[in-house]
C-alpha cells in the first residue's frame, strides 16, 4: 500500500477506534484517543507491514483493552 494511501486509511480508522472504546469501555474520547496513542498497538498499528490495519475497529479496541488490562497484546493470526 503507498504511504500516502496507508496515512489516510489511518486518518479514518483511528476515530472509528477511539468511538469503539468510548462506546464499549466508557471513555470520554479524549481519554480514549490519548489512551490509544501511546499504547504499543497503535505504535504497531503506525506500521504498515504489521497489517492491524486489517483489522475492525471492533477488533482494534478490544486488542487496546487487552493490553491496558493485562500489558499484553496477543495478536490475531490474520494480523
Amino acid at each position: 500500500m503507498p504511504d500516502e494511501e496507508f496515512k489516510a486509511t489511518l486518518q479514518m480508522l483511528v476515530p472509528m477506534v477511539v468511538e469503539t472504546i468510548c462506546k464499549q469501555y466508557g471513555m470520554d474520547e479524549f481519554s480514549a484517543l490519548h489512551s490509544l496513542y501511546v499504547s504499543r498497538l497503535y505504535s504497531d498499528l503506525e506500521r504498515e507491514r504489521t497489517k492491524l490495519w486489517h483489522l475492525s475497529p471492533l477488533a482494534l479496541a478490544e486488542l487496546w483493552h487487552q493490553e491496558v488490562t493485562t500489558g499484553k497484546i496477543v495478536y490475531p493470526e490474520e494480523a
